[in-house]
């Protein structure tokens, strides 16, 4: 009996399951619809449907158009039934999102602290990330975690940072964040968080290639369907891709590292100027000095872009702090000047835009909770 009786009730768990994942894949359905394509009983349909609606998680409101009979009922998931928090660091602020279990984000914030391994810092980051909450009226059930992405290599086992000469924060552990917050707590190099982003936001890709352009250039690559980690979580540095020896020095001590080429703070540099202010001149009250700073940029880019595809054949995607800044002419010349001279042209569909822009990291690191929620034990 006692075996009987297991068995019902994971029977029960799996058809709950189905029925929570097929209304969250089609947003928006009905009690016959479910029926039909599950091809389940209607009792037991039903039956689901009362229990999911009891518990917060679906919710039946507004009728289809009426194809001459009854109206059928609409039914939706509710998408904030879970709230996944994300903050992404750099070394001069951070910036704090609220993501819904559809992955939007649904509030932003950036507060401007520099970075600093100390408990004044720590205390400071998670009394705004408490405040964030509170600003939005979540109630701390809500709350299904607090995903941190940051710059550095994150150690295997995700309790510490490994390497992180741009931040100084080697020594940032996932404890600094977990005993100061009261909810499930994780740690993401923000490079592998923008992948996650992204392979969100194209399923249909098998693998992609990531630029993340932040101040500081951050690279991911997509393979089977997952972020690649490496086996020392150092898969997808292209930062650190020297391009000429006799370059500019990198942070990390090298010379002419893809970093010193096209990362947003190189293109400040070159521009004298905030990148904000740079691309309104550029885009309204153009020089020559700065279509050339422009050009120059998307040279380099195109030349990392040209060779990487070489080892890694998939679609590119260019993403972070300075991808709203690409047009569409933008695309086009970059476009170009990677197929120009090269063995093996890439088609414009190979070439995409994030849309996420500064928030992309802070964004991909909350997805973490949300997708673990929508696994069979979280719905």
């Amino acid at each position: 009996m006692r075996g009987k009786g297991m068995t019902t009730i994971t029977l029960k768990k799996i058809n709950r399951n189905k029925v929570y994942q097929y209304i969250y894949q089609q947003k928006e359905t009905s009690k016959l619809q479910i029926v039909q394509d599950l091809q389940m009983g209607l009792s037991t349909v039903s039956q689901n449907l009362n229990e999911l609606e009891a518990d917060g998680l679906i919710s039946r409101n507004g009728y289809f158009e009426s194809t001459g009979g009854r109206k059928a009922q609409i039914i939706r998931i509710v998408d904030d039934f879970r709230i996944s928090i994300g903050v992404g660091i750099l070394k001069d602020m951070f910036h704090m999102v609220a993501v819904n279990l559809y992955g939007d984000a649904i509030a932003t914030e950036t507060v401007e602290l520099p970075y600093e391994n100390s408990d004044d810092y720590y205390n400071i980051l998670s009394e705004n990330i408490r405040q964030f909450i509170t600003e939005q009226n979540y109630d701390t059930g809500k709350i299904e975690g607090i995903s941190i992405a940051t710059q550095g290599i994150i150690s295997p086992d995700g309790t510490s940072v490994t390497y992180g000469d741009i931040m100084g924060n080697t020594q940032m552990q996932l404890s600094d964040f977990s005993k100061r917050l009261p909810y499930p707590c994780h740690l993401e190099h923000d490079s592998k968080a923008a992948a996650d982003l992204e392979l969100w936001n194209h399923p249909q890709f098998d693998s992609a290639l990531i630029f993340l352009l932040n101040p500081n250039l951050g690279g991911a690559i997509i393979t089977n369907h997952e972020v690649h980690q490496g086996s020392h979580m150092r898969s997808g540095l292209i930062e650190h891709i020297c391009i000429d020896p006799d370059g500019p020095k990198c942070y990390c001590g090298g010379h002419g590292c893809l970093e010193t080429y096209c990362s947003a703070n190189t293109l400040k540099e070159a521009a004298g100027m905030p990148v904000k202010e740079f691309f309104q001149l550029l885009h309204n009250s153009p020089t020559p000095a700065l279509v050339q700073i422009w050009q120059n940029y998307l040279s380099h880019l195109a030349f990392a872009i040209r060779n990487l595809n070489l080892v890694i054949d998939s679609p590119v995607i260019i993403s972070g702090y300075l991808a709203p800044y690409f047009r569409k002419e933008d695309m086009q010349e970059l476009l170009e000047q990677i197929n120009t001279g090269s063995l093996f042209q890439m088609t414009e569909d190979q070439l995409l835009v994030g849309n996420h822009g500064q928030y992309t990291p802070a964004v991909g690191a909350a997805l973490y909770y949300v997708k673990n929620f929508l696994t069979p034990a979280g719905a």
